[in-house]
């Protein structure tokens, strides 16, 4: 006899999905500048896609400006089209070996559409987690169903894999409303 799901690999996996939604929301813009906001541009290089920070050095200059140092000069026309294709409202200004990327002022417009931008990275995160809820609860109905563990077990263990879930969830809930407050402050 088992005692059903390894709850503490579960918590792992939906740590693991909150915390890639914490690093997704990090690079959605406020104020202020922050390397972070490239985060995630991807770059077409030597045959692959590579995360920004791989082909070049980002720096903050200025509380508006964004500084991009590409190391290899042939990447240039390459890192400035994946910038202006990452959805995220940049307009890079190629000087030799480097782009300089002023960060527009946040319109009410802008702010919605981050807002909205935080609210899809949310569902994600969500998603994630039913996902890793749903693969502990086929877990346990295939256990009680070889006869590994008993009903009893089986209830008290999904249970407890569904107030996991609740409690993830809840966090994402309130990461996403201070995220959001952040956004809309003016």
């Amino acid at each position: 006899m088992s005692e059903g799901v390894d709850l503490k690999e579960l918590k792992r996996r939906m740590d693991g999905a909150i915390s890639a939604f914490k690093h997704d929301i990090a690079s959605l813009r406020t104020g202020r500048a922050s390397a972070n906001v490239l985060d995630p541009v991807t770059v077409e290089a030597y045959g692959s896609r590579m995360p920004l920070n791989q082909v070049a050095n980002i720096t903050v200059p200025e509380p508006r400006m964004l500084a991009v140092s590409v190391w290899d000069k042939s990447m240039v026309g390459a890192v400035d089209r994946a910038i202006r294709e990452s959805n995220l409202g940049l307009n890079p200004i190629i000087d030799g070996q480097n782009l300089r990327i002023p960060l527009p002022e946040l319109n009410e417009e802008r702010r919605r559409s981050l807002v909205k931008i935080a609210h899809d990275y949310a569902e994600k995160g969500k998603v994630a987690i039913r996902h890793v809820r749903r693969d502990g609860m086929d877990e346990l109905k295939k256990a009680e169903k070889d006869g590994d563990i008993g009903q009893d077990i089986s209830r008290s263990q999904s249970e407890k894999v569904q107030k996991m879930t609740d409690d993830m969830i809840s966090d994402i809930d309130r990461l996403l409303a201070e995220k959001e407050k952040e956004i809309m402050q003016v």
